[in-house]
């Protein structure tokens, strides 16, 4: 295994445990403490972990891994998401579409169908939508280029989000609990959310499991706002109760 795609792994990891020991990452990637200990520091000198006495951790409970992280988690779960969100649309609809390992992957099953505008700020889905074959007039926002996440963001971007109006917002989000609804670790990446849901007639939220019961720094809508919640069978029947009483349909 290539260095690159070891820390990548065990960023993965570190996201999905929130800390982790030296001696258990040399075990589980059959590498010497020393190697893991020069992978961790490359991982705190990038801002994506905290080193600590024996591991490391992650930088805070409610940040997110890398995009090539969290592409790779839960990529089962998140192209059956993605196929499943083209049961909600019709052809020719109008939808925003926001930045994010979920809605990345709803592309090929997006290109399936005709006539859609498409409007974004992810370069990966436009560029992956184009790939894919679509036919859809797509409509990439421009503003501040954030290279991580391939994506653009601040001003420039709401205020071209409000010279449209869609049938439907589709958002990916860090966090979502009934009680709260859906939150973002991005200042900047919850203001778009909340721009292009607040131009759709209908709101669509992506999630697989993991992101049900986390909180995060920023709030992108209240669970009634939310039309619709598309998830995997692994939420649970409380989780699920609870954002049908908020008036959300889930589909997974």
């Amino acid at each position: 295994m290539k260095p690159r795609e070891r820390r990548l792994q065990i960023e993965g990891l570190i996201w999905e445990e929130g800390s982790v020991s030296v001696e258990l990452l040399a075990e589980r990637f059959t590498v010497s403490t020393e190697t893991i200990r020069r992978d961790l520091s490359r991982l705190a000198e990038a801002g994506r972990i905290m080193k600590v006495h024996g591991g490391a951790r992650s930088t805070r409970l409610l940040s997110e891994p890398s995009m090539p992280v969290r592409t790779a988690l839960a990529s089962s779960e998140k192209a059956r998401i993605g196929r499943r969100l083209v049961d909600a649309l019709e052809p020719g609809d109008t939808i925003f579409i926001d930045t994010g390992s979920t809605t990345l992957a709803a592309a090929p099953a997006l290109a399936t169908m005709t006539g859609l505008t498409i409007i974004t700020n992810s370069c990966q889905l436009a560029e992956a939508l184009a790939q894919a074959g679509s036919d859809a007039d797509i409509y990439l926002l421009g503003g501040r280029y954030v290279s991580g996440n391939a994506q653009t963001v601040g001003a420039a971007v709401l205020g071209q989000i409000s010279e449209f109006q869609a049938d439907h917002c589709v958002l990916t989000v860090a966090a979502l609990s009934p009680e709260i609804g859906a939150m973002d670790a991005s200042h900047d990446e919850a203001q778009v959310g909340r721009a292009m849901a607040a131009n759709a007639r209908n709101l669509i939220i992506l999630a697989d499991s993991s992101k049900l019961g986390r909180r995060a720094a920023f709030s992108v809508c209240r669970s009634d706002a939310i039309g619709l919640l598309i998830t995997d069978e692994r939420i649970s029947g409380h989780d699920r109760a609870a954002f049908t009483a908020h008036g959300v349909k889930v589909w997974i």
